[in-house]
């Protein structure tokens, strides 16, 4: 027992405190809400390549491999420099929130439970997304739709035109009618509302794309590619759907297949809601005792 107490107070001569148990719990906290502010954007694949790259370093320390170990030592500071040019629109975004005083509202979603059911994609407006796509495809109609996730599409959305309406078949149709203002180009669709169109997306450069597929094939697999979305692309010259997800094209999609495919989109989007229930059940109690 006189060891043990030797052992704390040799390497623990400073007292622990209340404040520093506040201090503790609010920078986890907060490291919390920056690893899931990292998840919720295209930064979050860098991230965990980086932490494959350190579990590699770690591994080589353990079985000491010091050739390996002297690489990564003489590396380190040149790899601080690359994973701030490498995350660098991440942390403009970020410090333009903070300049637009939206920091918060970005990190601490608390939004009530009401609110929350508007944020997801109904199955109304999944009914009118099916009967708009097979209306262009049988008119051979081009078509391509966006549908946001969990990472954000604002980028995409700036390239475009605001449209802010909520989804119908007849405006999905008259979107991408030929010879029409905002026919060109992509559409982005939060919740369920168009948010902008004519959004120009990146281009894959998967070269095991098939050849016969054109430019708004490549747009909408690259969409996939850089983000979480889901996407919907009606083929001009054949008239055929395809859709593209997590950087994978399927092609030739009917509609059973493609309501089966949205409704499980609508379904994975339950954990979204993790830090907005407290408000939402405090201000159901609030009506209640109203």
């Amino acid at each position: 027992m006189a060891e043990v107490l030797n052992f704390f107070n040799t390497y623990m001569p400073v007292k622990v405190g209340i404040t520093d148990f506040i201090e503790i719990a609010i920078l986890s906290f907060l490291f919390y809400q920056v690893l899931l502010w990292i998840k919720r954007t295209k930064a979050w694949t860098l991230f965990k390549g980086i932490l494959v790259l350190l579990g590699f370093i770690v591994l080589a320390s353990i079985l000491q491999l010091n050739t390996i170990l002297w690489l990564a030592n003489k590396t380190l500071s040149v790899g601080i420099i690359a994973i701030i040019i490498i995350f660098q629109p991440e942390l403009r975004k970020a410090l333009e929130r903070i300049g637009q005083n939206n920091i918060f509202k970005g990190f601490f979603n608390f939004e009530d439970s009401k609110k929350d059911e508007n944020n997801e994609i109904s199955e109304k407006t999944i009914t009118e997304l099916v009967k708009a796509t097979y209306e262009l495809a049988k008119t051979k109609t081009g078509a391509l739709m966006v549908i946001e996730r969990e990472i954000s599409l604002e980028d995409y959305e700036r390239t475009g035109i605001e449209v802010d309406a909520i989804v119908t078949s007849q405006l999905l149709v008259n979107i991408f009618e030929h010879n029409t203002p905002l026919h060109d180009g992509a559409i982005v669709i939060r919740a369920n509302r168009v948010t902008s169109a004519t959004c120009y997306l990146p281009l894959s450069d998967n070269m095991g794309i098939s050849k016969e597929l054109g430019t708004r094939h490549r747009a909408g697999l690259g969409a996939s590619e850089a983000t979480d979305a889901f996407v919907l692309i009606v083929s001009e010259e054949t008239g055929k759907v395809s859709v593209a997800n997590n950087g994978n094209l399927t092609r030739d999609v009917d509609g059973t297949t493609l309501k089966e495919m949205l409704l499980g989109l609508r379904n994975n989007n339950v954990e979204n809601k993790k830090f907005k229930i407290w408000k939402g059940k405090h201000k159901d109690n609030e009506e209640k005792a109203d």
